[in-house]
């Protein structure tokens, strides 16, 4: 096993910078996560983002705006059942 190297000043965890670097990031991600781990709660940080709702939520409307933006095709004659199917295996 290598000899751990210091990360630089820049990264406020080193214990899961590590631990993400042995998992195979780059040193820049590996930085930025635990950069933001360290802001906040670890569990905070894969938590953050947006959510969309259930594809059953959407309208026929939106389901095929979001299949022509995949270039699924056949989406203009599907059911909207038809298109959450190819919506969630593409």
């Amino acid at each position: 096993m290598p000899a751990k190297q210091d990360p630089g000043p820049s990264v406020k965890d080193e214990e899961l910078y590590e631990a993400l670097r042995e998992e195979g990031n780059s040193k820049e991600k590996s930085a930025r996560i635990a950069n933001a781990a360290a802001n906040r709660s670890r569990g905070e940080v894969g938590a953050k983002g947006g959510r969309s709702g259930s594809y059953e939520d959407w309208t026929v409307e939106e389901l095929r705006r979001r299949a022509r933006e995949l270039d699924i095709e056949g989406r203009s004659s599907m059911t909207k059942d038809e298109l959450v199917t190819a919506l969630r295996d593409h």
